[in-house]
């Protein structure tokens, strides 16, 4: 297997992000469902202002109102970031340091900081794990993506599942 050095090698393109107004409860749920780590809260702009991680959900819960609570009420400010050109080891030995198993590549366009992609604690142990480079095939810039417009219809589809809407041809 080739070993992979640069966390670009290793990254998920694609960061799931919600609003600060999206309900606690739901960001739970979208964690459990796509098995992520952390969410990245954006404002009106699609600018990266916090970040929710299972930590502040947990925080969350154990609070009387924690159910009532928005991904602002409970996001943290700082949000753990990466440069893609780095080594692995680095990234791996930083995450630990900051006390994070969630970090996010954060590119700017215009002056907005939007989230782009996402390293954690997995993506490590898959490469650990490895056997192959196609056990690691779907991680990396040089990953295989859908095209915008597949991503939308996908998604457009799921919506209509989970709200009943019947399907249109």
């Amino acid at each position: 297997m080739t070993e992979r050095l640069l966390v670009r090698d290793l990254m998920t393109v694609g960061v799931a992000t919600c609003s600060p107004a999206t309900p606690v409860i739901e960001v739970a749920r979208l964690l459990l469902e796509q098995n992520l780590e952390g969410i990245v809260v954006l404002d009106i702009e699609g600018q990266a202002t916090g970040v929710v991680t299972q930590d502040e959900l947990v925080q969350a819960y154990t609070r009387k109102d924690g159910r009532e609570l928005t991904a602002e009420d409970i996001m943290r400010a700082d949000i753990p970031r990466f440069l893609p050109d780095i080594p692995l080891a680095t990234a791996a030995q930083l995450m630990q340091d900051q006390g994070v198993r969630v970090a996010f590549y954060l590119h700017q366009a215009s002056g907005v900081f939007y989230p782009a992609a996402v390293l954690t604690y997995r993506h490590f142990l898959r490469h650990l794990a490895a056997q192959n480079d196609d056990d690691l095939k779907d991680l990396g810039i040089k990953a295989a993506r859908q095209s915008p417009l597949e991503t939308f219809i996908q998604r457009r589809d799921e919506a209509r599942r989970k709200h009943q809407f019947p399907q249109q041809e």
